[in-house]
């Protein structure tokens, strides 16, 4: 007995010690797979890539896991207290292993496979950060081993608050949240800093599963869930008996922030701001880095521009009549669910989708679409409303497409039964309602078949602190600000003025305002620009050809000075690289965009110094390196430490001169009468000193209106994408000067008149605006001009030694530069036949 006995004990010895054996070299051989664990130490997560408004303010968020790294010690107590309760209470005495939470485990298993319920795990949070980092989530008994060992490990190469730092920040919780902070940015729109313990506790329930604990879809559920780890919490000690009651009573509020844009009508400028960031760093770096981008945009100014050039496109629209209804409902469809169901661009709030149920003489009855609650559900309640026939008196139909019906008399004229269309809440004078207020009516609205842009630029640093590059960026996401490349018109011509003053010109030179006739060769037809009026002024001073853009005039200037020289001058104002010197080009006809249209016009506003556009003031990497700064210069003062009374450093000038600075005072003085006796007019009541330019291409297919006070610059463009027509009259002078004229009298209101800087070499002579002569007792018309030293005209001298009239006697009349035969100094445009020359 006593043999058998220990027979059976050295059996069962011998197994275990091979059991003991093999069960060791199981666990070697999974400890030669554990992953490298040390480039834990060198861990970059990825982090989410910030875009912030000069005013700091969020305008963007691009990352592929939102997720924002913060240190532990900076992270609040009461957040690391709320997961150490949740998750691992033993976290800071256990070495990487929890054998009291594994036990705890078992025996709750146990119950609750009898129960049926679902298994518990006993992960302490270090064997979480090695799954999370180094394993996948495969469910398997050697996956376990391996974290074991990892997690051992883990614990003698780093800190606990190593751990848990990388923990805290690496963890998901839903609603795209990787890390506690971002999670407090998207559930409670608030910082680390400002959470309360019942919000750090709801925070801590969620590892465990965030779509078990949807704050909306499972609430009762999830404030459950919390008031177990604000027990916990007390429980452990880290918060009073009174503490826990208070958060525990507290209801679960969050307040679910829209990722991205912070700010309305920003879209276009963030998006381009995305474009130049990927151009510069690469998608990767942009979604995964960190970065932090400080723009140039002004919030509030970003918001002028971006309301008036939508009112000006709808007066435009407006003028061309109704288009109608988005759809009409079938009969016996429900509206509401019609409404709900059809898509609504977040972007044109406080527009919404309205039905309309009934139609009387003076007004129509409709049902409003149902407001859309943080949850994405819509509001239960059904709405109702209103439009006046006052506010749909601009609906007239249109008559193949060019005229317009006759005027709306009854709402019937417009309206039908289960049409749906856009509406606006008004108060009683028609003005939008904001916000929750309670409107008195509503006032019909159509998204305009048209289309333009309008860029707000800072002239002295190229800062662009506005671009809206359509109505709406729901609705087209092309930018017509910097993507749509447009012939510029008439708003080119100061350019053609710049390399005449150059060439020797005056403001006060002449130049032959009559019919003017190019043969391009054999073949092809004569070319015939006209004035916009169809009529010719004879000999005219420059500053009336260009305050009232006489198209003939600047192709006669253009002619004299050299085509080849105007399309250098259109390069080194940026404006076009390669211009083709052919006379149309004069007129506009070349392709640019908006964005370097006013940066050519920021050169001729702050005294012909350099101009590089940009969106972006500095990048900073993820740990606050500066990285990239448009403004280069060196400034060794900027760090010295503040006292009272201490000037601001001086920064060097150091931007290239492009355009000599008197010329570009000349440009700007003849732009002032663009604006106060010309085409731009639509801008004096603006009543600050204002400069500009319109410009209308052939058939009015794009109107432009570019203009400038002393320190700001703002350029509008108004043309269908398909260049098409937009109707007789409708020229830069009446579709874009009155957007720039309403931007400029909202941004300008709070500032002062500040005249325009006058470069020394500059002197201001009275002339004769007829003749460009000096002003006498007798001159009616007569003008301030600016001159350069040395070319004013004198009592013998009356046009500083220019030749009489450009285009008359003694004039260059082709391209090859001969001069035309003795005739009368008015020609009457028969002189000078040849390929090439005036007829």
């Amino acid at each position: 007995m006593v043999r058998i006995l220990a027979f059976i004990s050295a059996f069962f010895l011998t197994l275990m010690f091979v059991g003991l054996l093999a069960g060791g070299y199981f666990v070697w051989r999974l400890n030669q797979d554990l992953p490298d664990y040390s480039k834990l130490a060198n861990y970059e997560p990825p982090v989410v890539t910030r875009v912030h408004a000069a005013d700091g303010r969020l305008i963007g968020e691009y990352a592929e896991q939102r997720r924002l790294y913060v240190p532990i010690d900076v992270i609040p107590r009461r957040v690391i207290h709320a997961f150490l309760s949740a998750e691992d209470k033993n976290f800071y005495s256990h070495g990487g292993i929890d054998a009291k939470g594994i036990v705890r485990a078992v025996f709750d298993n146990v119950l609750n496979v009898i129960r049926g319920r679902r298994l518990v795990g006993a992960s302490t949070i270090t064997q979480q950060v090695t799954k999370n980092f180094l394993l996948t989530n495969e469910v398997s008994f050697n996956r376990k081993i391996k974290e074991a060992l990892l997690a051992i490990k883990l614990e003698h190469a780093y800190t606990k608050d190593q751990i848990l730092e990388l923990y805290l920040n690496e963890i998901y919780l839903g609603a795209g949240s990787y890390g506690v902070a971002a999670a407090a940015l998207n559930y409670f729109d608030k910082s680390l800093d400002d959470l309360t313990v019942a919000e750090a506790a709801y925070l801590a329930t969620l590892p465990k599963g965030p779509a078990n604990y949807h704050p909306y879809r499972h609430h009762d559920r999830a404030v459950a869930r919390r008031n177990w780890v604000i027990g916990r919490m007390a429980e452990d000690g880290y918060i009073t008996p009174e503490v826990e009651k208070e958060a525990q009573a507290t209801d679960l509020v969050v307040d679910m922030r829209d990722p991205g844009v912070q700010i309305a009508d920003a879209s276009y400028f963030v998006e381009q701001v995305r474009r130049e960031l990927v151009d510069r760093y690469g998608n990767d770096k942009l979604l995964k880095g960190g970065l932090s981008v400080r723009t140039t945009i002004d919030t509030g100014l970003q918001q002028i521009v971006t309301e008036e050039l939508r009112r000006g496109l709808e007066a435009y629209d407006r003028r061309h009549g109704w288009r109608g209804p988005l759809k009409k409902l079938e009969a016996g469809a429900n509206w509401r669910d019609e409404l709900t169901g059809t898509d609504l661009p977040e972007d044109l709030e406080p527009w919404t989708l309205a039905a309309v149920l009934g139609v009387e003489t003076g007004k129509a009855q409709i049902g409003i679409r149902p407001k859309r609650l943080p949850s994405g559900k819509f509001a239960d309640e059904t709405q109702k409303g209103t439009i006046p026939l006052s506010e749909m008196k601009w609906a007239r139909k249109t008559v193949g497409k060019v005229y317009l019906g006759p005027e709306v008399k009854k709402a019937g004229d417009v309206l039908d039964v289960g049409d749906v269309v856009y509406v606006e809440p008004v108060d009683k004078d028609g003005k939008p309602v904001a916000g929750d207020a309670t409107p008195d009516h509503y006032a019909l609205r159509q998204v305009p078949a048209v289309n333009g842009a309008a860029i707000a630029m800072d002239p002295h640093t190229g800062r662009v602190l506005a671009m809206q590059g359509g109505f709406s960026y729901d609705l087209s996401e092309f930018n017509r600000a910097v993507q749509a490349m447009r012939q510029p018109g008439s708003s080119f011509k100061p350019f053609v003025y710049a390399a005449a003053l150059d060439s020797g010109f005056t403001p006060a030179s002449l130049v032959l305002d009559a019919p003017f006739v190019l043969d391009p060769g054999p073949g092809q037809e004569l070319w015939k620009p006209q004035n916009y009026e169809h009529n010719f002024r004879g000999p005219s001073t420059l500053r009336y050809g260009l305050v009232h853009s006489r198209n003939v005039m600047t192709v006669r200037l253009a002619q004299y000075v050299g085509m080849d020289k105007v399309a250098a001058y259109a390069r080194k104002f940026g404006v076009m690289d390669d211009m083709m010197p052919v006379l149309s080009m004069a007129l506009g006809a070349g392709d640019t965009t908006l964005l370097r249209m006013t940066s050519a016009y920021a050169i001729l506003d702050n005294g012909g110094k350099d101009v590089v556009p940009t969106l972006i003031d500095r990048v900073q990497d993820r740990r606050g390196r500066t990285v990239y700064k448009h403004d280069k210069r060196a400034c060794p003062d900027c760090d010295a430490p503040w006292e009272p009374g201490m000037l601001p450093p001086e920064l060097p000038d150091d931007r290239p001169q492009v355009e000599n600075p008197q010329t570009a005072y000349q440009v700007t003085s003849l732009l002032e009468g663009v604006i106060q006796h010309g085409t731009g007019s639509a801008a004096r009541k603006v009543k600050k000193p204002l400069a500009g330019k319109t410009g209308t291409t052939s058939e009015e297919r794009d109107a432009w209106f570019m203009g400038y006070s002393p320190n700001l610059v703002v350029g509008v463009y108004v043309g269908f994408d398909d260049p098409i027509p937009m109707g007789r009259a409708e020229t830069g002078g009446r579709v874009a000067a009155p957007i720039f004229a309403d931007i400029m009298q909202r941004a300008l209101a709070d500032k002062p008149a500040i005249p325009f800087r006058i470069p020394p070499g500059i002197n201001f002579v009275k002339i004769d605006g007829d003749t460009g002569k000096l002003a006498g007792s007798g001159t009616q018309h007569v003008v301030l001009e600016a001159f350069k030293t040395g070319t004013a005209p004198t009592a013998g001298n009356d046009n500083g030694g220019q030749p009489d009239v450009v285009g008359g006697l003694g004039q260059r009349n082709d391209d090859t530069g001969t001069d035309a035969p003795s005739g009368s100094s008015y020609g009457d445009g028969s002189v000078g036949a040849g390929t090439g020359g005036l007829y």
